[in-house]
């Protein structure tokens, strides 16, 4: 077993480092740690603006990182230890979590807290999750990663998560939120997640003797950069990857009551209905037609409403008033 510790804190460059050692080594079993800054990691199938508050995301500068990975959305931060494993598929049960998430249990047991995995794919302490498992095959390998929350923000977690649940109506699957805790009030005074980080990997070398420590090299950390910055710093990956959803927003602005309904297709909008009591001068058919084929997200959205005669199609509003009508 190869044993790695990420040296970045950058979600983008960690979720990219899956994927590229997945190829790297596609026959070795693979033990990848890492810890990112905040950042929301959302599942390969979910609809990423259903999943997260935007307006909260973007105020933070949080960032937003599709997975490889199906299941739900999760925060992550400086409080929070990943750990992902990488082994052949053949002969796995791919719907089976217990075989990768003994380790963290076997740790956290023998330091005499009473973890268990309960239901499909989370790791519970007294009823409260504090570590959720997803996997994928990819090039004749599993991997099945998760978190282990020790000491994360959890105003941030349920801040950044929360989102009006009448703005989306999509295909998607939704996250399930869960109630969670950290570690850090059962585990000794100090302990940090680079503490757990060593004990899992003491854990891992136990049961895997021979198990080497490799660190990533220059040109493996260019590679892994450019995967990052091609694919899990996109916007088409994180948000436009989405499937089609149907978007409803109203609001009351001094021009008057304004509603919005938008059928959205891999994050561009196909068909845009503008409801309410305001006043135009313009026909808002016009701006209806506009506004298809554009990136529903709030920059291109920005572009467009800034472009234009805005008040002759509401009246009295503001550029920015109207952007928020659509995010």
């Amino acid at each position: 077993m190869i044993i790695i510790d990420s040296p970045s804190h950058d979600a983008y460059f960690n979720i990219a480092s899956e994927e590229y050692l997945l190829y790297k080594y596609p026959t070795a079993d693979l033990f990848l740690l890492y810890v990112n800054a905040p950042s929301i990691i959302v599942g390969k199938f979910q609809n990423t603006l259903a999943e997260i508050n935007l307006d909260y995301v973007d105020e933070k500068g949080i960032k937003v990182v599709r997975r490889m990975s199906g299941g739900g959305t999760v925060y992550h931060d400086l409080g929070n230890l990943n750990f992902s494993f990488h082994t052949l598929f053949e002969g796995n049960d791919f719907l089976d979590f217990s075989t990768f998430t003994a380790p963290v249990l076997s740790l956290l047991n023998g330091l005499g807290v009473p973890a268990k995995l309960e239901g499909r794919n989370d790791l519970l302490l007294d009823g409260k999750k504090f570590s959720g498992n997803a996997k994928f095959a990819k090039n004749g390998k599993m991997i099945q990663h998760g978190t282990i929350l020790l000491n994360s923000q959890m105003e941030v977690l349920a801040d950044a998560l929360k989102v009006n649940p009448l703005k989306f109506i999509d295909k998607a699957v939704k996250s399930n939120r869960s109630r969670v805790t950290n570690l850090i009030d059962y585990l000794a005074v100090g302990t940090d997640t680079e503490t757990l980080k060593e004990w899992l990997i003491a854990e891992i070398v136990k049961a895997n003797p021979g198990a080497e420590l490799y660190q990533l090299t220059p040109e493996d950390i260019d590679a892994i950069q450019r995967l990052a910055t091609e694919k899990y710093n996109t916007w088409d990956w994180n948000f436009g990857f989405s499937p089609n959803y149907n978007f409803k927003k109203a609001a009351k602005v001094p021009a008057g009551f304004i509603e919005v309904h938008l059928d959205v297709d891999k994050g561009y909008i196909k068909q845009a209905k503008i409801f309410g009591d305001f006043f135009a001068a313009k026909p808002i058919e016009e701006l209806e037609s506009l506004l298809v084929g554009v990136k529903h997200e709030r920059a291109a959205l920005t572009t467009l409403l800034e472009s234009i005669d805005i008040q002759g199609y509401f009246g009295k509003v503001t550029a920015e008033e109207i952007v928020a009508l659509f995010s």
